[in-house]
């Protein structure tokens, strides 16, 4: 994929010492972008660091931290302009996901989906946005939103809330910020094939390649495909989106009980 616009950028992607947000990483670096990869956890992180750079013409340096923290967000955006001099792309891919009933959720499960989803990624945008606008060049930011953020599902009340207020967050931003040359999209992503899905469901890839129309599962490439070319030039006049990335799933939304 020869999308211009991306060699040479310095690119934030939080959540990225595995899964989707290490697959994003992976194809920046590709594309010549240097990139600061954030992880909670910091062996993680680094080995996952220290991997993507051999053999790729970006540099790859880890960050260890809470993305939800508010310190932790202002130290990594200060540890980028320190080492690169700048922030042009911003890809806050760190989530949690907390199943629970509505009726039995606790205040505390709540606040910790909400500081990570939500606080982790409204900070990280506005403070590396105040760089962009200081650099007078702009930037693009991709947030990572869901397919339960488009569609009800079972359990799963306070993290789809989150994941939908993302896409009214990339709405409102565009608004806000396209008069300075910054772009912000938002990502739906369907089921999707990584280290935490794979824990989280038995026959995760079996299940949901019955209830998606393709047939098949997501993969991490799938959805960095769809980011790096929302931080292209090619997709420049895009602006306040939300792409579902999801084998249609949401076109029908057939449940795993479903299949009983």
């Amino acid at each position: 994929m020869n999308y211009s616009g991306i060699k040479n950028k310095v690119a934030i992607v939080t959540g990225a010492g595995e899964g989707i947000g290490y697959a994003i990483a992976e194809l920046l670096l590709k594309a010549g972008a240097d990139v600061v990869l954030n992880d909670v956890d910091e062996t993680r992180g680094c080995r996952a660091a220290e991997t993507l750079t051999k053999g790729r013409p970006g540099n790859c340096l880890a960050f260890s931290g809470d993305a939800g923290d508010i310190s932790t967000i202002n130290a990594m955006v200060d540890f980028t302009l320190e080492n690169f001099g700048k922030v042009d792309f911003i890809i806050p891919n760190a989530g949690i996901t907390f199943f629970g009933d509505f009726l039995s959720f606790t205040p505390e499960s709540f606040q910790k989906v909400l500081q990570l989803n939500l606080h982790g990624a409204f900070f990280l945008v506005q403070r590396a946005a105040k760089e962009m606008i200081k650099s007078g060049k702009g930037g693009r930011v991709v947030l990572m939103s869901s397919q339960v953020g488009i569609q009800a599902y079972r359990n799963l009340t306070a993290y789809g809330m989150t994941k939908a207020a993302l896409q009214l967050m990339a709405r409102n931003l565009a608004y806000e910020l396209g008069r300075y040359g910054i772009t912000i999209n938002a990502i739906a992503p369907g089921a999707t094939l990584t280290e935490r899905t794979k824990k989280e469901q038995p026959d995760y890839e079996g299940v949901w390649g019955k209830l998606i129309p393709r047939g098949v599962v997501g993969k991490p490439e799938d959805i960095a495909r769809t980011c790096l070319f929302l931080l292209s030039e090619e997709a420049a006049h895009i602006n306040g989106q939300t792409i579902p990335v999801d084998g249609g799933w949401t076109t029908a939304g057939i449940y795993p009980e479903d299949l009983s």
